[in-house]
Order: structure tokens, then sequence, then C-alpha cells
């Protein structure tokens, strides 16, 4: 074994995870089932961890500061989704853009207080069809989870609230096993928005009520919520409740088995589901460009007895508790093949001894919100929004390339005697680098981007991290290094990793859509073509009535 091997081998340490307050328990025990070790703030520099989970939104200094060994579990501004009144205006203004036949996977939602007279003429209206069943409606209020405050109602007269909530046509005709009703929770792992990258994890929850479905007794929430943190306090939950069993859960693999056995296409439905993730999740893109992000949401899909699939809504921090024992078989199987999405590689546990005074080396520089690349201790450097390529941003790349080949060689060095002169480290030879006079086409190359309409251009030495913030030109940056989530052979997301498996970009025009900037209209396009060719041709013969179903 050569000696800068075994010297390379001595300094690796264990990966870093930090936790907030608050995270669930078995985020901290899968992360040491893993061999990781949990994050000493007494011990350890502020930067010394790389992957840090809460469950609270980050600070925007967290993401101007993110180094490229480390992992955030959120997105700036991913509530634009998750609060159920923003998805509700994002929907309805996709649906005025492109259509309701692409997006009439939600029923219509109504703002109140806002929306009082149009949800009254609606309701108006739905009172004095003749021939049509019974419309119900649902209220929810728009910042509550797991089921608070939820209000199912037919009569106005019994639709009260005291806070903003939104109202939409309840969906009466569920599909319902051995009389229970049921939904679907869905993982879901965004590792960008810029370019949209998207993963569903095809193992998931099934969640029952714990009573039998009853119109006739709207304000019973354990026949109409299936929220497991209403539905265990019910007086069912324990008892085996025949088709079902006991508690409220099965897990995708039983579920989509159960459909097969009755001749139900469910490959087909689950093409249905994934494409009103992708729809979802374009009504927001792109979210402000941050780097070395993800997002686990929760989506909450409904199936009718016309096996339509219907959103219910978007979940910010899905649950991570564990209730029962299937929660514990997807739960931490999900949470595993989380970290191994986050394709960590062994440089980044890699820290340079402290004599040198050189911290973790990365192969990939992160992007701010305007596009700039960043390295510890040399963000005050940098400075490039949009499309304009400064010189300082080139002169890094070159210094850093020139500098990575004397890594292994400081390493080595650093097991010797100091010596009484300061040691060059990384960050001085970055900074000689940048202090070196420029040659002609740098200097042409800096003019050009001074004079570039509407730019504007900071010196180095005053630029601060807050020039991570979002820009007017941000949607417009460009990748100047590949993302953690890309494969190293060929640049592209890959494709399946454990149970999650890629969803977007589905096909080489939806990638290139979502490169620079997102396309939107150009996705949808695809899209259509993708539900054009996923509808049958002929009507599915199914083995045995699909009727069937409500009854066993």
């Amino acid at each position: 074994m050569m000696a800068d091997d075994h010297d390379a081998r001595e300094i690796l340490k264990p990966l870093v995870f930090r936790l907030h307050e608050n995270v669930p328990a078995i985020v901290r025990e899968v992360l040491l089932e893993r061999g990781w070790t949990e994050f000493d703030k007494k011990e350890q520099d502020d930067t010394d961890w790389n992957l840090y989970w809460r469950n609270s939104p980050f600070r925007r200094t967290d993401y101007c500061s993110i180094k490229p060994w480390q992992r955030l579990n959120h997105y700036p501004e991913a509530v634009r989704i998750t609060r159920k009144d923003y998805l509700a205006r994002h929907l309805k203004r996709m649906k005025g853009a492109y259509g309701s036949a692409l997006y009439e996977f939600s029923p219509v939602a109504f703002i109140m207080p806002n929306d009082y007279v149009k949800f009254m003429a609606e309701y108006s209206k739905e009172k004095q069809s003749l021939g049509r069943r019974p419309t119900y409606w649902i209220c929810k209020p728009v910042d509550l989870s797991r089921g608070r405050g939820i209000l199912i109602f037919q009569d106005i007269k019994d639709f009260v609230y005291d806070c903003t909530v939104i109202v939409q046509k309840y969906i009466s005709n569920p599909l319902l096993i051995s009389g229970y009703k049921l939904d679907l929770r869905l993982y879901v792992c965004v590792t960008s928005f810029c370019p949209l990258t998207i993963y569903t994890y095809e193992e998931g929850l099934v969640r029952f009520a714990t009573e039998k479905f009853d119109l006739s007794s709207l304000d019973n929430v354990y026949s109409h919520l299936t929220n497991t943190s209403i539905n265990k306090y019910g007086a069912s939950y324990k008892k085996y409740k025949e088709g079902i069993g006991c508690g409220c859960k099965w897990t995708f693999s039983k579920f989509r088995s159960y459909l097969r056995i009755y001749g139900v296409d469910d490959l087909l439905l689950w093409k249905k589901i994934n494409n009103i993730v992708i729809l979802t999740l374009l009504a927001v893109a792109p979210l402000p460009a941050a780097s070395n992000c993800f997002e686990l949401f929760g989506f909450d899909i409904l199936i009718d007895d016309k096996f339509k699939p219907w959103l219910l809504e978007v979940n910010y921090n899905p649950a991570l508790c564990l209730d029962c024992s299937i929660d514990a078989t997807v739960k931490r199987k999900l949470l595993h093949d989380i970290v191994e999405l986050l394709n960590y590689k062994q440089i980044d546990a890699l820290k340079q001894n402290q004599v040198a005074g050189m911290k973790a080396i990365g192969t990939r520089v992160p992007l701010s919100k305007t596009g700039e690349s960043a390295l510890e201790e040399a963000t005050d450097l940098l400075t490039c929004q949009g499309e304009a390529e400064c010189t300082a941003a080139s002169s890094v790349q070159s210094a850093l390339q020139a500098a990575k080949g004397s890594v292994r060689k400081v390493v080595t060095q650093t097991k010797k005697t100091a010596r009484g002169h300061p040691r060059k480290t990384l960050t001085s030879q970055l900074r000689e680098r940048m202090n070196m006079p420029k040659t002609s086409s740098q200097a042409k190359a800096e003019t050009k981007s001074k004079q570039l309409p509407g730019a504007v251009h900071y010196p180095h030495q005053s630029v601060q991290p807050s020039r991570w913030l979002p820009t007017p030109d941000f949607r417009n940056c460009k990748l100047t290094t590949f993302p953690y989530f890309f494969s190293d052979r060929d640049q592209r997301p890959i494709p399946r990793v454990g149970d999650f498996v890629l969803i977007f970009p589905f096909n080489e025009a939806a990638l290139q859509a979502s490169r620079d900037g997102t396309d939107v209209k150009s996705i949808i396009q695809e899209i259509n073509n993708l539900v054009n060719k996923q509808l049958p041709s002929k009507q599915q013969k199914t083995k045995k009535r699909v009727d069937y179903l409500a009854s066993v």
C-alpha cells in the first residue's frame, strides 16, 4: 500500500448528522445503524457535518453557507405546495393556463372567507340541480395537519369556521374495501427543483378509516377520516376488522396484490398517480435555486369507485413516527433509501488535518441562488449573476483543479514536524491565483460581463453570503457542476435507488426542458403525449366484477 493512500485512509472519518429538536427518533436510529456519528456542537466545528435534518424550515443563512459535502432536508419556500390554500391557488392557475383536462385531479377549492360569494353561488347551483346525487362538502383549515379542524357538511347551516379554511366538494364515492374508506400516503423525494428531479417511493402506506363508511353520519371522524393520528384512538382500532385486519394500515404491496386479484390494472393506476405528482410539482417549479438540498413530501391520494385518483393534499414533513409494525417496515427502509439517494461519496467524509488549516474538499461546488460557484473560505471572492460568466469564477475553477493534485501530498506532509514558516494551504493557493495579473482574455471577459444590461456587480472583496438570496435572475442560473443526484457516468439523474424510482424527467425532451430553467409549456406537451399513450385502446376486461371489491 502506498504511503499517501495509507494517510488518506487514516484521516477518513464517519459521516456526521445533525438533528434539530423534535426530529423523530427513527431518523437518529437509522443514521447510527449506518455508522454515522452525531454532531457535537461543543466539540466540532460548525461546518463539520454532512446531513442537517429538521422539521421546521431552515434559515436563509443556512442555504447561504452550504458546503459541497453537506445536505439539507428542506428546500427554501417548499411551503408553496404544502399549505392547502397555496396549493389550491397554484392548481387553479395551472388549470387556467393549460386546461382542465390535465388538472382535473383535485376538486375545485374555495378559500374562505375571500371566496365566500363564489362558494355560495356554487352551493346554490348544486342545491338546485335535479336528478343528481346529493352534494357534500369538506372544510379544512389551511395550515393544520393530522385531520385537525376538518368539517364535513351537506347543509350550509352546519358550515361554521373561525380561521382561514378551504372548502371543496367531498368525494362521496370513495373506493371501499369491506366497507372501509382508504387513502394512500405516497412518499415523494425531490432532489432538485432546477433541474426538476422527482423520485417516488414504490412502497408506501394505505390508511383505512376504522369504522365503515356512512354518509348518514358526517360527524363520525372514524368513518370519514383516514388519519392514523385520529383512528388510533378509535374503539375499533385494535379490533380485527373483516377484510382489513387489526389496526388501520396496509402496505402498497399488499394493496396492489389485492387489486390484481380482482383484475384491476394497478400499473395504469400508478401511472396516473405519478402524473398527478409531476403536474402538482410543476405548479410551483422552479423554487429558488439552492444547492445540496432535498425535500421529502407526503402526497395523500384518494381513489374513487371508478378508480380515478384524486389529490387530497401534500404534506410537509410527512410523519415518521412508528405507530405499528407496518410503519416500522416502510419508514425504516424509506430512510435508508433516502440516505442512499443523497449519493454521498468517500470524499465527503474526508477532513484534512487541522494543523494544515484545511477543510474537506468535495468533487462538487455548490450553486448559489444567482448561479455562483463557492468554496469554503472563498465565497467572499466570487460573484456571478444569471448567465454572466465572471473572470473570478473561472479563476477559482482553474485554481481548484491545480490545487487538487497536491491534496494527497499536503496530507502526507502534515504527518511531519511543522515548519517554522506558514505552510501553503488550498485557501492560500486560491487567493494567490485570484491575485495574479489577469490575462488579456480574462480582462475582455470581465469587461463584457460588466456591460450586461441590468446586471449589478460588486467588488470581489465586498461580496457577502447574502448574495445567495433570491434575485430576479435566479431562475436563469446555469449549473456549472453536476448535482449530487446525477450519475457520475452520464451526468443524468440516477434512474433507481433502492425503492426510489425516478419519474421525472421521464424522457430526453423533459430532461432538456428542465435543465436551463423550467420550460413548463414544453413539459406539459410531453406529459400530454405520455397520457395519450397510457390510455387503453379498448375497455380493459377484468377477471371479476370490480364492484365486488366494495363488498368483500
